[in-house]
C-alpha cells in the first residue's frame, strides 16, 4: 500500500476471530515495546544502567537511538544487497548513489565485496552493540529503589536484559529488514548506504575475521556449493527467458505435467529446458511427445510430424 500498489496475497482476508487475534498480538507487541522503552529510558535518566560514568543522559540517548539506527541500516542493507544482486543493471534504476553502491559491491574485487561486506557488517554490528548493551542493561546497587518502583520479581527479570533484546529486535532489526525487503532499490539510493558499505569493507580489510574466508572455502569444497547463477542463471539470462527461475522447477518436477513428463528430462541440457519454456512451439512439441508416451503410444508420429513440418519449412525457404 505504501508503494501505491494493491496487496497481492494468497492468504484469505482476515475476519472475525482471526482478525481479532491478529490485532491483539499487534497491540501486545506494542505494549511490550512501550514498556521496554519506558523502563530503559527511566533507568538511564536515574543512572541505573551500566553506561559509563560521566556520560550525560542526552548523549547516552543519542548513542542509543543513533547506533540502533546504524544497526538497522546494516540489517536492511544485507537484505537489499542480496535482492538487488539478482536484478539486471537496467532494473536497478539510474540513481547515482545506487549505481555507486552496486558498482562497488558487485563489480570490484571480482564480486568479493558482497561477502566482504557481510564480514565487515558483523564487526560493525558487534561494535555498536557494545554501547547499546551498556544503555539497556540495568544496574541497581543495594539499597537503591527499583526503576519506576517496580516489584522485585519484575526488576530481577529486567536485569536479564529482556527489554534490551526486545527493543533491538523490533527497532534495530526486523523493521528495517521488512522495509528493505519491500523497497530494496530505494534502500540503496541513499549516501548513508554507500558510506556504511565503505566502513564495513574497511573493517573487513583489517583482516580481523579473515579466518571466515578459509572456513567458507572449506564448506564450499566439502558440500560442493556453487553460485546461484549455476542454477538460475544471471539476471540477463532470466530476463531473456521471461524471468523464469530454474530453482523451483527442479524441486517441483514430480508434481508437474506437460513435457516435464519426459523420462530423464531433468538431465537434459539447461539450454534445452530454457528453450522448452520460452518457445511455445518447442514446448508444445515436447508436451505432445510426453502425452503420447503417457498414453502408452509411440513418440514416432510426433517426431515424424515435426520432421515433416521442418522439411516443409526448408522447402518454403
Amino acid at each position: 500500500q505504501m508503494a501505491g500498489k494493491p496487496i497481492q496475497s494468497r492468504e484469505a482476508p482476515k475476519t472475525g476471530i482471526v482478525l481479532l487475534f491478529f490485532w491483539a498480538r499487534v497491540l501486545f507487541s506494542f505494549a511490550l515495546l512501550g514498556f521496554s522503552l519506558t523502563v530503559t529510558i527511566a533507568a538511564l535518566i536515574d543512572g541505573k544502567t551500566t553506561m559509563w560514568e560521566g556520560v550525560p543522559v542526552w548523549l547516552s540517548l543519542i548513542f542509543f537511538f543513533g547506533l540502533m539506527s546504524v544497526v538497522g541500516m546494516l540489517e536492511g542493507m544485507q537484505i537489499a544487497f542480496f535482492y538487488v544482486a539478482k536484478l539486471s543493471e537496467e532494473e536497478r534504476g539510474s540513481n547515482s548513489w545506487a549505481n555507486r553502491t552496486c558498482n562497488l559491491l558487485y563489480n570490484k574485487r571480482n564480486g568479493l565485496n558482497l561477502p566482504g561486506f557481510m564480514i565487515g557488517r558483523q564487526l560493525c554490528v558487534v561494535s555498536c552493540f557494545f554501547i547499546v548493551a551498556r544503555v539497556t542493561t540495568q544496574d541497581i546497587a543495594e539499597g537503591e529503589t527499583n526503576v519506576l518502583g517496580l516489584p522485585d520479581p519484575i526488576q530481577n527479570f529486567l536485569k536479564l536484559g529482556f527489554q534490551g533484546a526486545l527493543i533491538t529486535t523490533i527497532l534495530a532489526s526486523i523493521t528495517w529488514q521488512l522495509v528493505a525487503g519491500a523497497f530494496p532499490v530505494a534502500f540503496l539510493s541513499t549516501p548513508i548506504t554507500y558510506i556504511l558499505l565503505v566502513i564495513c569493507l574497511t573493517l573487513e580489510g583489517t583482516g580481523i575475521c579473515n579466518g571466515a574466508w578459509v572456513l567458507g572455502a572449506i564448506f564450499k569444497k566439502a558440500f560442493g556449493y556453487q553460485l546461484d547463477e549455476v542454477y538460475i542463471g544471471t539476471p540477463e539470462e532470466r530476463r531473456a527467458r521471461g524471468n523464469k527461475d530454474d530453482s523451483q522447477r527442479e524441486i517441483a518436477l514430480p508434481v508437474e505435467t506437460g513435457f516435464h513428463g519426459l523420462p530423464q528430462f531433468t538431465d537434459a541440457p539447461k539450454s534445452l529446458r530454457d528453450l522448452a519454456e520460452s518457445d511455445p512451439e518447442v514446448g508444445n512439441y515436447l508436451s505432445s511427445v510426453a502425452n503420447s508416451m503417457k498414453a502408452g503410444g509411440s513418440a514416432a508420429p510426433a517426431v515424424g510430424a515435426a520432421a515433416s513440418s521442418y522439411d516443409d519449412d526448408e522447402v518454403e525457404c
